[in-house]
Formats: C-alpha cells, sequence, structure tokens
C-alpha cells in the first residue's frame, strides 16, 4: 500500500522526524534514567509514565518513517483545471437543501471537524477533477450514497498552515 502525499507533507513529516529523532529522544531517554533511579520499578510512577512517554514517541517515529518510505508523491492541482488538491469547495446537498463546505487534502491533514476532508475519502474521490456545476453522486458505503451540486470552487495551494495529523 502506498500513501498519497505531497511534497510539503513529506518535508513537514521529515521535520517532525528529525525533531523526534534528535531532540526529543535523548530527552525521553534521560527522563527514564532519572525515574529509574527513585528505586522499585513495580511501584514507582515516574519511570512507568517516562517509560511510555518514550515508547510513544518511537511508535510515532516508526509510523512517520513507514510513512515516508511508503509514500507516492501526488500533484496538487488537477490535470484537467477541475478541483484539486487543497481547494475549497462549497456543495448544495439536494437530499438535506443545505450548503456544506469542505477543503480537499492528503490523508495526513485530514480532520472532517475542520471541513478539511482526504482526497481517498468518499466525499474527495467524488469531486476530484470536477468543476463549479457538476452534478456527483458520493457513494459513503455499499448501502448509502446521496447526490450534490458542486456551486463554489476557491482555488487553493498549501501555505504550510493545516498541520500534519497526530495520534
Amino acid at each position: 500500500m502506498h500513501n498519497e502525499l505531497t511534497k510539503g507533507d513529506i518535508q513537514k513529516m521529515q521535520e517532525e522526524l528529525d525533531y523526534r529523532r534528535i531532540t526529543l529522544r535523548p530527552r525521553l531517554l534521560e527522563e527514564v534514567k532519572t525515574a529509574q533511579a527513585f528505586g522499585d520499578l513495580s511501584e514507582n510512577f515516574e519511570y512507568k509514565a517516562a517509560k511510555q512517554e518514550k515508547n510513544r514517541n518511537e511508535s510515532r517515529i516508526r509510523f512517520l518513517e513507514n510513512m515516508i518510505k511508503t509514500a507516492v508523491v501526488v500533484r496538487e492541482e488537477s490535470a484537467n483545471g477541475g478541483i484539486g488538491l487543497y481547494d475549497k469547495i462549497t456543495l448544495y446537498i439536494e437530499e438535506d437543501e443545505e450548503e456544506e463546505c469542505f477543503q480537499i487534502v492528503t490523508t495526513m491533514r485530514q480532520d472532517v471537524l475542520s471541513g478539511l476532508v482526504s482526497r481517498e475519502s468518499p466525499v474527495g474521490r467524488a469531486l476530484l477533477g470536477k468543476h463549479v456545476g457538476d452534478r456527483v453522486h458520493i457513494q459513503v458505503n455499499d448501502s448509502f450514497g446521496y447526490d450534490a451540486v458542486i456551486r463554489r470552487v476557491e482555488k487553493g495551494q498549501d501555505d504550510g498552515s493545516i498541520p500534519i495529523s497526530g495520534y
């Protein structure tokens, strides 16, 4: 499986990876050693907490390394001038008679509650390459889908303001 990311995504992940390896890892190792010196490890909360934080950092490092290693670089703009990455779209949901606003981003930057939808999501897949006025069908799962009309498209670009998702 490949992760479809932009050059900006990879750069942000590499920066986080460098920080975690060079700055955070040595500090967390020192915290584990300091907590270890407090004595009995079976009842040493500081040691358990320090070890847990160190392990969380190592897990994030492995995750970022894997994401970068398996990344496939994708273009931000659509080939045919239609909707591309970072574009802001206003959709009219016919069934609900209301408008929804979305911005198309990569999986590493998605945050649905903030209106940032992944290009791999049902909404993202339905919108990429489309134009204002197009009617799209968004198939959410095997038993549910809905129709929408693209009302507005505001071309966007990666200005670095959308953070990489954590976990």
